[in-house]
């Protein structure tokens, strides 16, 4: 049986589970896998347990070999952010086992660890694409992997004192001037996240959509409005402290009023990795509880 080489990635988590990190690794030897695991997370587990186990460590996609088969996250959602900014256009499908609470995007069970990966190593899975967005500003200041989201690109206000205004121009026609605590631009896999709490709908992935979703706007016949995956929105932000916040998912940093931002789909898409018992409506019922009425049981 050909050597299967995997990556495998994780951020720093609570003790009680390192009973399935453990257990993963041992079947990993067991079926002959050859694993390559992140710089730091590798450091986090030597500090927490001794590993009898031996890995090749990378830093970014770069250092992994051409054959990877996939990427293995073990966290929560958030995890899975890290990961695809780990993975970018390289390609290399991603699964998650979670260790966190909500386990959307993560949505191995710790508890099912084995037979998930049974199915995955027998290539018994789907590739599910999902889309992302791409940023640029004005000033050129983004570094590499801190300008693409596969969940959300938001533009927050940067104090408690006053609202910010958003004006926003898609595809060269002016969308509106937003009036509120900030502006959130979502793909379909980030529509069950921050925007979905501000109101905004839920949208399957591949239909091929953005949504754009306020914050807190001061303006309450301001809603939510849902775009052609195509688009190009323009935004420029007026603040009194002439500062605001940008966050890539997990990535912020805080830039001037005089850098305008630029939002399109990015040119490469996120493999996400499916088995067969993966539904996505079943997946909103049992993680968001979604449309669950106690008359349907």
């Amino acid at each position: 049986m050909k050597e299967i080489s995997i990556a495998v990635y994780g951020r720093e988590f609570n003790q009680s589970v390192i009973g399935y990190v453990i257990e993963l690794f041992t079947y990993l030897r067991e079926k002959n896998v050859k694993v390559y695991i992140h710089h730091d997370f590798h450091s986090f587990l030597k500090r927490l347990c001794k590993l009898d186990f031996t890995f090749k460590k990378f830093k970014s996609h770069k250092d992994l070999p051409t054959d990877i088969a996939f990427m293995l996250s073990l966290g929560g959602d958030g995890t899975m952010l890290s990961a695809a900014t780990l993975i970018r256009d390289s390609g290399i499908p991603l699964a998650g086992i979670n260790f966190g609470r909500l386990g959307f995007l993560a949505n191995i069970s710790k508890n099912h660890i084995e037979d998930a990966l049974d199915q995955i190593l027998a290539n018994n899975y789907q590739i599910q694409k999902r889309a992302l967005l791409q940023v640029e500003s004005s000033d050129g200041t983004f570094k590499q992997g801190e300008d693409f989201a596969l969940n959300d690109i938001t533009v927050f206000r940067s104090d408690s004192s006053a609202m910010i205004t958003v004006n926003a121009v898609l595809d060269n026609e002016l969308l509106n001037s937003y009036w509120a605590d900030g502006l959130i631009i979502a793909t379909p896999t980030g529509s069950t996240a921050y925007s979905l709490s501000c109101g905004g709908p839920i949208i399957m992935p591949g239909s091929g959509n953005f949504v754009i979703t306020p914050i807190s706007p001061h303006n309450l016949n301001v809603r939510p409005i849902v775009v052609n995956e195509n688009m190009k929105l323009h935004l420029e932000i007026e603040s009194r402290t002439e500062k605001y916040i940008l966050s890539c998912d997990s990535k912020s940093q805080t830039l001037s009023t005089k850098t305008s931002l630029t939002i399109t789909k990015a040119p490469f898409d996120i493999n996400l990795i499916r088995l067969a018992n993966d539904q996505y409506f079943s997946i909103l019922r049992e993680k968001l509880l979604w449309g669950i009425d106690v008359r349907n049981y």
